[in-house]
C-alpha cells in the first residue's frame, strides 16, 4: 500500500529532527500551529531561533522537494514565523531565520537530506 502525503510528510519531519539534533539543533517543538498555517519544526541553533519547513519526496533527489515552495508557500511561512515571535513575546531583538530541509525518500537507498538556510533569501 503507498503511504499517503500525511505519512511521506510524517516522515520526513522525523528524519528532519534527528537530522538537526545530529547537526547540534535544540529542537523547541514540533508542528507548531496558528492562522497561517504550521511551521512543521522551531529549533535553536545557538542563539537563533530557527523556523524549518520540511517537504518530503518520493523521489531520486530533493529537486522536487524545493519546487514545491511556492512564493504563497514563502508569504506563510515568513507570517507563521512572525506569529511565533510575537506569540512568544520573545524580545524584537531575537535573531531567527526560516531554513528548508528537503528530504528524496529514495526506494533502495538511505533518504537524501538537503538543508537551505535563510531559505527565503534564495
Amino acid at each position: 500500500m503507498a503511504a499517503t502525503t500525511k505519512q511521506i510528510g510524517q516522515r520526513g519531519e522525523q528524519i528532519a529532527a534527528e537530522y538537526l539534533r545530529r547537526k547540534g539543533y535544540d529542537i523547541i517543538t514540533l508542528n507548531w500551529r496558528c492562522q497561517y498555517g504550521e511551521i512543521d519544526i522551531v529549533a535553536r541553533q545557538q542563539e537563533v531561533i530557527v523556523f524549518v519547513e520540511v517537504r518530503a519526496r518520493h523521489t531520486s533527489t530533493t529537486e522536487a522537494a524545493f519546487e514545491s515552495v511556492t512564493p504563497r508557500k514563502r508569504q506563510r511561512m515568513l507570517n507563521s514565523a512572525y506569529a511565533y515571535v510575537n506569540a512568544h513575546d520573545l524580545p524584537e531583538e531575537t535573531d531567527w531565520r526560516i531554513d528548508v530541509i528537503g528530504i528524496a525518500l529514495r526506494y533502495s537507498a538511505p533518504p537524501l537530506i538537503d538543508h537551505a538556510e535563510n531559505a527565503l533569501d534564495w
